[in-house]
């Protein structure tokens, strides 16, 4: 393994975990510091890649696009679970 993959540690595994809002037990912060120093180590593979000076080709992969007649206001609102006033109507968001 590389300087890099040994700077990671239990503290930045939990701390990683805490970000994500995880609780880990004692043997699972062991197991993930030794993982997260492998992918750092993937990492460091990557950069050594040389990188490709090329445009892309670009290409339109969307459709055309076609008029068509929306359904109408009862129709939209047939399978909706709750409407009020002839509109969706959602959850209340605090």
């Amino acid at each position: 393994m590389s300087d890099d993959a040994d700077t990671v540690d239990p503290e930045a595994v939990r701390h990683v975990a805490d970000l994500a809002r995880v609780d880990l037990e004692a043997d699972e912060v062991e197991a993930f510091t030794g993982q997260f120093a492998d992918i750092l180590e993937y990492f460091e593979t990557l950069d050594e890649v040389p990188e490709v000076e090329r445009e892309a080709d670009l290409t339109n992969v969307m459709r055309p696009d076609e008029e068509r007649d929306s359904l109408d206001r009862e129709a939209a609102l047939q399978n909706a679970p709750e409407t009020e006033d002839g509109f969706f109507k959602g959850p209340n968001v605090s």
